[in-house]
């Protein structure tokens, strides 16, 4: 079964409603393909369509969290994340307040919705605020222990979602901590270290490179900020090299994060597998293989750190 981050988040959105009724749900009218919409049938009094205006969501719903309400405020995120990020970083990160921001959408995996709806800086954008978590799930039990998390933590976090349909339950069996990588499959060899969407392809170019009598290790990096700096070092001193998969610019994003963290306590040989541009409308599918997020792309990245 094939499932999206998108549509767990929905699912998950009305459960954790059920459960607590101390937090509201914010949305820039787009109820309907962010999944909030379940969450407004079910609790209309605490659901609030602020309409195509990102920068009045992330304010009300800063607002909402200094006086006390837990707010979860969600659009598309390539939206959220340029149109509100002055918001963001002035009243969300700086005062440290409990709003979990919701980017649905994220990658180039929206497709045919065109290059205005691909979010390929998002991550280097909340990564870039200090205190903000910042969270890609890679399928739907992590979709929901990651906003079950960003509720009962303390300060602001990014959780980054996708459209696409991907394993549902790619994550292995190690429960999600923010903060805490997973190991998906041990190996001495090499270390392919992947977030959200691409950790199915990472798992898939493990399987082709076992044909190959390679041992590769797979790390699940959810947890963007803060890294698990611990897990990367690990795998750099016991694997030697590491290629780094991401549905994002290599600038900014999970390539930088590693690079920048191993460089000061184990630099290995490291090759990256993300987008070097923006890229165009087209099914998903066809979008992954033009721009070399492919199983294939991380097999050669990885052969050529072997050789």
């Amino acid at each position: 079964m094939r499932t999206s981050t998108r549509d767990a988040f929905g699912k998950a959105l009305v459960e954790l409603g059920l459960e607590r009724p101390d937090f509201v749900v914010l949305d820039a009218g787009v109820s309907e393909p962010t999944r909030t919409q379940a969450f407004a049938q079910r609790f209309p009094g605490r659901y609030f369509n602020c309409g195509i205006a990102e920068q009045s969501l992330v304010s009300i719903a800063a607002g909402f969290a200094a006086s006390g309400v837990p707010a979860v405020a969600v659009s598309f995120a390539a939206f959220l994340t340029s149109r509100a990020f002055d918001q963001m970083r002035l009243l969300v990160a700086q005062p440290r307040l409990n709003v979990t921001l919701v980017g649905t959408h994220g990658g180039i995996t929206v497709g045919e919705d065109g290059i205005s709806a691909q979010a390929v800086e998002d991550l280097a954008l909340m990564c870039s605020l200090p205190g903000v978590r910042v969270v890609v799930p890679a399928d739907a039990p992590q979709t929901a222990a990651a906003l079950r998390g960003a509720l009962e933590g303390d300060g602001p976090s990014y959780l980054r979602c996708s459209r696409y349909k991907s394993a549902a339950d790619v994550s292995g069996s190690e429960p999600f901590a923010t903060g805490t990588a997973n190991v998906l499959k041990p190996g001495h060899d090499l270390t392919i270290v992947a977030t959200g969407t691409m950790v199915e392809v990472a798992l898939e170019a493990s399987e082709v490179l076992a044909g190959d009598g390679v041992a590769c290790r797979v790390i699940n990096v959810s947890t963007l900020q803060p890294v698990d700096a611990r897990a990367l070092e690990t795998a750099a001193r016991e694997t030697g090299r590491i290629v780094v998969v991401e549905e994002h610019l290599k600038q900014g994003g999970l390539a930088g994060i590693v690079a920048q963290t191993l460089a000061t306590r184990c630099p290995v040989p490291m090759r990256f597998v993300g987008l070097e541009t923006y890229a165009e409308s087209a099914p998903a599918v066809e979008l992954l293989e033009a721009y070399g997020l492919t199983t294939g792309a991380v097999v050669r990245s990885a052969r050529e750190l072997l050789h």
